[in-house]
């Protein structure tokens, strides 16, 4: 496959932009070689700028949930950018999109927007800080709430594919009010709990992890967590940026039927542009400033081409729709992405047993992970087992076939509704012969 032009580009960006990219992941470090550049992508496909197609599956890391470009994504965005790209001014959209999430997501009684992930997490961690006048926050290993520097502790993401967790530049006073735990270990958080007696704020936690990979609760984890903050008077932060809207209409909470005190949100409800949500319990929500002695702000935060993105994907994924039969389609659309998960998983495990390449595939919804290792996957430890050289070897075999994976072990993947039983017939396909390589 010929990426010229790509490896041009990259030269380029090295001159003036570190490592040549905006963020880390992109640059190839954990697969080895340098990074494509896309100039056009539409449904469930990309095209770089030496024209090669690929079948996505990074769905520029989970917000396009209905594929790339979708029509009435780009319709809302047109129409919002020729009434003013920001004002600094309340606009009906923000109305729109925070009756929504509320709508969508029953713990959440209000909502305040930001313009990233990161800062949702950051401003909900303050927050249970300010609400609870307690200090400590637990989180778990392999967990990425985004590069706020008091959760850059063993975290997941770009930080542990490059072997780094923590970062420079934080120091230690930053973190020392973070207590890290294992992910789906019970009697870790009960230890914790016991041994700093009212002074957890609260739990901070990817309901599904995302970031190291993705592995899923044990039964009865996410219920625990509940039980066990509720218990000592601390909050519940759900990080639902990743899983909220996708896993189901609520997110991740209603997918397990856990009732969070605070959630956190991004990617789907942005439609592609850069946004971020927290929300949840209107008492702790109306803490924060103009209210409350919580200060959280933001120039960009209620974007209004950033709202009407994400209202477009939000109506068009949950129903809103011109006609009933448009309606019912949409209706269907988790059941969609749950029936191309499945053909997913089951071709992707025939294709390794066939090669007889072991592998575990870890999947929830229209999220997934292939793991090279014979072992199950519960949490960071279990994931970091895997034979990533196999997994470096697989993931430029899979490029070379026309299919884009992360380049990561330790990423996610992604399924659209723009994706057909023929794309996961293809990749299922390449997956076979390349592990026979293996």
């Amino acid at each position: 496959m010929n990426r010229d032009v790509s490896e041009k580009l990259f030269a380029e960006a090295l001159k003036y932009i570190p490592g040549g990219v905006n963020s880390p992941v992109r640059a190839f470090r954990a697969v080895g070689g340098n990074p494509f550049f896309v100039n056009r992508a539409s449904g469930s496909k990309v095209w770089d700028v030496d024209g090669n197609e690929l079948i996505d599956y990074v769905c520029t890391w989970g917000p396009a949930i209905l594929g790339h470009a979708h029509p009435k994504i780009i319709a809302a965005v047109k129409v919002a950018a020729e009434h003013g790209t920001s004002f600094g001014i309340p606009n009906p959209l923000e109305v729109t999109m925070a009756k929504l999430i509320c709508e969508l997501v029953p713990s959440v009684k209000k909502v305040r927007m930001t313009s990233s992930g990161t800062e949702a997490c950051m401003s909900a961690i303050r927050l249970a800080r300010g609400f609870t006048r307690r200090d400590k926050i637990i989180k778990f290993d392999g967990c990425y709430h985004g590069h706020v520097d008091s959760l850059l502790v063993r975290a997941g993401s770009g930080a542990l594919t490059f072997g780094q967790p923590d970062s420079a530049g934080v120091p230690a006073a930053f973190t020392s009010h973070t207590i890290v735990a294992p992910y789906n270990d019970v009697e870790a958080v009960k230890a914790i709990f016991a041994a700093n007696k009212n002074e957890i704020a609260g739990i901070i936690v990817e309901p599904v992890p995302g970031n190291a990979g993705l592995y899923l609760p044990k039964p009865g984890y996410l219920e625990f967590l509940s039980e066990i903050t509720k218990a000592h008077g601390a909050l519940l932060i759900f990080d639902e940026v990743m899983t909220g809207f996708r896993l189901a209409r609520g997110g991740a909470q209603e997918r397990f039927h856990i009732t969070p005190d605070l959630s956190t949100f991004g990617k789907v409800i942005g439609g592609g542009l850069p946004v971020g949500a927290f929300g949840g319990r209107a008492e702790i929500m109306d803490y924060l400033a103009p209210l409350g002695p919580v200060y959280q702000a933001g120039t960009l935060s209620g974007n209004p081409i950033a709202m009407a993105a994400g209202i477009a994907n939000l109506e068009e994924l949950n129903g809103k729709a011109e006609s009933r039969k448009q309606k019912a389609e949409n209706q269907n659309a988790y059941a969609q992405l749950e029936a191309l998960g499945a053909q997913l998983e089951a071709g992707m495990i025939d294709a390794a047993t066939s090669a007889g390449v072991p592998v575990t595939f870890n999947r929830c919804g229209s999220m997934f992970c292939g793991y090279f290792t014979s072992e199950p996957v519960h949490n960071v430890a279990d994931a970091m087992k895997s034979d990533r050289e196999k997994f470096k070897k697989f993931f430029h075999a899979m490029l070379d076939a026309g299919i884009y994976f992360a380049p990561s072990q330790f990423e996610s993947g992604f399924i659209s509704t723009a994706h057909t039983a023929a794309d996961i017939e293809k990749t299922v396909a390449a997956a076979a012969k390349a592990l026979r390589t293996l």
